[in-house]
């Protein structure tokens, strides 16, 4: 199928890879570009999988504190050199992320964080849920590992969808950012605290007023 350029270009700022084995990719994928993007990796090819295992243990820890202070954040994102760690891009994405995880609430960084027993619970729900649902039974399993992959993209900081930019997850925005500074970038670990948390009290839509704060 015939490339387009525009496609090209997204992925090259996404992987960092060369124009030639992006517009490979994208031929093999039939354009979808996030399938591009795994091949890519696969082949080692992206600059970001090529940096994955350098060690990253410089960085910043990134603070942010929602109007009035109700909602506040502590994330470490690490990278190589101290010197990426103090330069205003990197600060300014580890600032954004703060802001999503106010926002957007997840409860683990990655899926691979999720406890197996979590995991076995969700899973018994959803297949009671799909099972009262008429659903034949041969066909559960199949809706079951969808509706788990539903549960990390909701729950897994790294698969939710960027609230500043919902079109792209926080995984590949992170990506975006390796490619671009040139350095192996990892967010290790946040903390969120929300002011009553836990205690019965009215609830308000918080992703619309910390997005409110930063348009």
């Amino acid at each position: 199928m015939a490339v387009n350029a525009s496609a090209v270009k997204e992925l090259r700022e996404r992987t960092g890879a060369g124009m030639l084995d992006c517009k490979k990719a994208l031929e093999e994928t039939n354009g979808d570009i996030d399938k591009a993007v795994d091949v890519l990796r696969e082949k080692g090819l992206s600059a970001a999988a090529n940096k994955a295992g350098r060690a990253a243990t410089e960085g910043t820890v990134e603070s942010y504190i929602h109007a009035g202070g109700r909602i506040g954040v502590l994330v470490e994102i690490n990278c190589e050199t101290d010197f990426v760690g103090k330069t205003d891009q990197f600060k300014s994405f580890a600032r954004d992320i703060a802001m999503h995880i106010a926002a957007a609430s997840p409860l683990y960084v990655r899926r691979e964080e999720v406890p197996a027993e979590v995991v076995e619970k969700e899973k018994e729900i959803l297949k009671a849920q799909a099972l009262n649902e008429g659903k034949p039974e041969k066909i559960v399993e199949k809706m079951v590992e969808g509706r788990v992959n539903k549960y990390y993209e909701e729950n897994c900081l790294l698969e939710q969808s960027f609230v500043k930019d919902p079109d792209k997850t926080i995984s590949q925005l992170l990506n975006e950012k390796i490619s671009t500074i040139g350095e192996n970038i990892s967010i290790r670990r946040f903390a969120r605290f929300e002011l009553g948390e836990g205690l019965e009290k009215k609830v308000d839509n918080f992703v619309e007023e910390v997005m409110a704060q930063v348009k």
